[in-house]
């Protein structure tokens, strides 16, 4: 008869222990100082551990994000498209000015840069997230705001890039009120009639 195997085990708890460390390890040094002695001693493994399953710090960020992209987000239900689209650009500044959570996400972006593995985990990451999000739009179609043949990805991602664009291609910070006319615009395309 063969032994039950428990749910996760061992290497689930590894696992979860080294993410978490790799994820302080960000919010504390960002990417450029991400180090696998670092995660290691603050997961409370070896380093031959990590090196073994992850080999380095891409690795070590690709599965973060992996693990991230699995992990529920609040996506808004103000009742309005406008409404919803703003608070989505409001919870995208507000994350990335938020100290901790900020650096981590930034160091995800800047590890994207650098790295094709974290690269392609990142797009899958992000890809997610947008596709969460079209929710916004769908509720919209159903309430009758615009019309259905609209792209309900494209316009989250209408409404976010500004964000991105200023954080990561202009280093600017993103006010509150750029957050909401962000969404306005995306809003206002979203309602133009589809061309044929």
């Amino acid at each position: 008869m063969e032994p039950q195997r428990r749910p996760g085990g061992r290497s689930a708890r590894v696992r979860e222990a080294v993410l978490d460390a790799t994820t302080a390890e960000l919010a504390t040094h960002g990417y450029q100082g991400l180090t696998v002695d670092a995660v290691a001693q603050r997961a409370g493994v070896h380093k031959t551990t990590v090196y073994r399953r992850w080999r380095g710090p891409e690795g070590l960020v690709a599965d973060a994000l992996e693990r991230a992209a699995q992990q529920p987000w609040p996506i808004p239900d103000t009742g309005t498209l406008t409404g919803d689209l703003r608070a989505l650009t409001e919870l995208v500044r507000a994350g990335f000015a938020d100290p901790e959570s900020g650096t981590v996400a930034t160091a995800f972006i800047a590890a994207g840069m650098q790295h094709p593995d974290a690269a392609a985990a990142l797009r899958t990451f992000y890809a997610a997230r947008h596709r969460d999000a079209a929710a916004i739009v769908e509720r919209a179609v159903v309430r009758g705001e615009v019309e259905p043949e609209v792209d309900a990805v494209e316009i989250v991602q209408l409404a976010v890039a500004p964000l991105f664009h200023r954080l990561f291609i202009t280093h600017e910070p993103v006010t509150t009120d750029q957050a909401r006319r962000a969404a306005d615009v995306a809003a206002a395309l979203a309602r133009m009639p589809i061309a044929t």
